[in-house]
């Protein structure tokens, strides 16, 4: 059987305009999910702006990272000045606090939180523009030629575009190399402290067989929306940018998925969807559109211009846009004292296979790296078995001096040394970002435990003097 890739002849069959279409920022693909074919494309590989979308990629790297175990779910997400202050929609945050990573892959896919996205990309790039890099890096592996990244939330940046069939490829992505962590998209809502956050995604429960994945919107892209359905052996992803309005947005992408699942085969072609992508597709053509010289700010408030669905399968019944953009205020419990206290924390859950999730809002001291450095040796950026992603991650970052204190087997005991450090000597470690660093010797894996940000020798040596006079052993290392 012939197998289609992503990169197949657009136009094969076309859906009756709709006023979606007819906008000029309008771009939509839709692709059978097992098989690769391109069963509707229209401007498919034009530049278009990402906005939100773009948090698929922070949670493919964040999915990554968990699956490769650099981080867990439990892993504090410490949300940095610069994370704190990012623009609606957030979930309120204050800097020097931190939640859970499952919290802010869950704030991520449900309220599209930017302040989230930006802590997640910190921690996991050691920056957030070294995590962009790590971004478009990882966009060029799977065959997304036609996007850069320049943040981890899809606020308006310029420079930052996709294209509807880059979008449906990182969409397909997430399914195939993340079932473990893909059931985070269907989650409908979550509670969180004293408030409970929807899904921006109003197709979820709606329209048979969505089960995901991201809707977006600024100003200068209109409104998006990636769609992933599943319906007894058929499956759909498929991509509707540019909408005019959110309900115009969601009532076309019901169309297309009207319109086309039928069409869909009931048979894949066996193996991964991308890795065909990867190995067949020739490069798509971007077509050349006159984007905006200058992105315009993402308002306060979404438009309150959206008409009900006019398809019988949806009905928007969501609660009102204006609601979704509101900062939320969330009170950061006192500071935990002692190594051995329990931290107070806020228990949220999420309505998901029909369990609850728990997790933290913890109050920490704010860790903001303080040069792209730390991102080289941090547990948390990309191994070397990626040589494209680390010689671009690599090449780029300044050289500094770390702090080495301990070595562990357990990379929760190097953190709590490295914590209880911190506190012993906190006018000398106030400015450093504390991290560990895996290795193996004799079949082991140890992790060393690191404080970094120190701009020379002789800095890292003064630091290195006063945790001595405290007891504790270390010695400063070039990064």
């Amino acid at each position: 059987m012939m197998v289609y890739t992503l990169a197949a002849a657009i136009g094969l069959s076309t859906v009756a305009p709709t006023s979606a279409a007819k906008d000029s920022r309008y771009a939509a693909i839709v692709i059978d999910a097992n098989t690769g074919k391109v069963l509707h494309s229209s401007s498919a590989d034009s530049r278009r702006y990402p906005a939100s979308l773009t948090k698929m990629m922070t949670l493919y790297m964040t999915f990554e990272a968990l699956a490769k175990g650099r981080i867990r779910k439990d892993t504090q997400v410490v949300f940095s000045k610069n994370a704190a202050s990012e623009p609606p929609t957030k979930i309120g945050v204050k800097a020097g606090s931190s939640i859970t990573v499952e919290a802010a892959i869950l704030s991520l896919v449900t309220r599209s939180a930017n302040d989230a996205a930006t802590a997640l990309g910190e921690m996991i790039g050691g920056s957030e523009e070294n995590f962009t890099r790590m971004m478009t890096a990882r966009a060029r592996s799977l065959g997304m030629k036609g996007t850069v990244f320049r943040n981890a939330n899809g606020l308006p940046n310029s420079a930052q575009f996709t294209t509807a069939r880059d979008m449906a490829t990182l969409g397909i992505a997430l399914r195939e190399h993340f079932p473990q962590y893909y059931g985070y998209f269907s989650t409908r809502s979550f509670a969180f402290g004293r408030q409970r956050i929807a899904n921006h995604n109003r197709l979820l429960g709606r329209v048979k067989g969505v089960d995901g994945i991201k809707t977006g919107y600024t100003r200068a892209s209109g409104f998006n929306l990636v769609s992933s359905v599943q319906d007894g052996n058929r499956s759909l992803v498929a991509v509707v940018m540019g909408g005019a309005s959110g309900a115009g947005r969601d009532s076309r992408m019901a169309e297309l998925i009207k319109t086309y699942l039928p069409q869909a085969s009931r048979r894949g072609g066996g193996g991964d969807l991308i890795a065909k992508a990867d190995v067949s597709a020739p490069e798509p053509v971007v077509a050349k559109v006159a984007l905006p010289k200058q992105e315009v700010p993402t308002p306060d408030r979404r438009p309150q211009v959206e008409q009900p669905i006019e398809v019988a399968a949806v009905s928007d019944d969501a609660p009102a846009a204006a609601a979704e953009v509101a900062p939320v205020a969330v009170p950061a419990p006192k500071p935990t004292i002692g190594l051995s206290a329990k931290p107070k924390i806020a228990m949220a859950s999420a309505e998901r296979f029909g369990g609850n999730i728990p997790f933290q809002i913890r109050k920490s001291k704010e860790v903001v790296p303080s040069n792209a450095a730390e991102a080289v040796e941090q547990a948390f950026a990309e191994p070397s078995e990626a040589p494209a992603v680390d010689a671009f991650k690599t090449a780029s970052v300044p050289a500094g001096w770390a702090v080495q204190i301990a070595s562990s087997p357990s990379d929760a005991e190097a953190r709590t040394i490295l914590d209880k450090a911190a506190k012993q000597v906190p006018q000398v470690l106030a400015d450093a970002s504390a991290f560990t660093v895996p290795f193996e010797k004799g079949g082991v894996t140890y992790f060393r435990a690191r404080f970094s940000g120190f701009d020379s020798k002789d800095a890292a040596w003064k630091a290195c003097n006063a945790l001595k006079k405290k007891k504790i052993a270390c010695y400063a290392i070039a990064q």
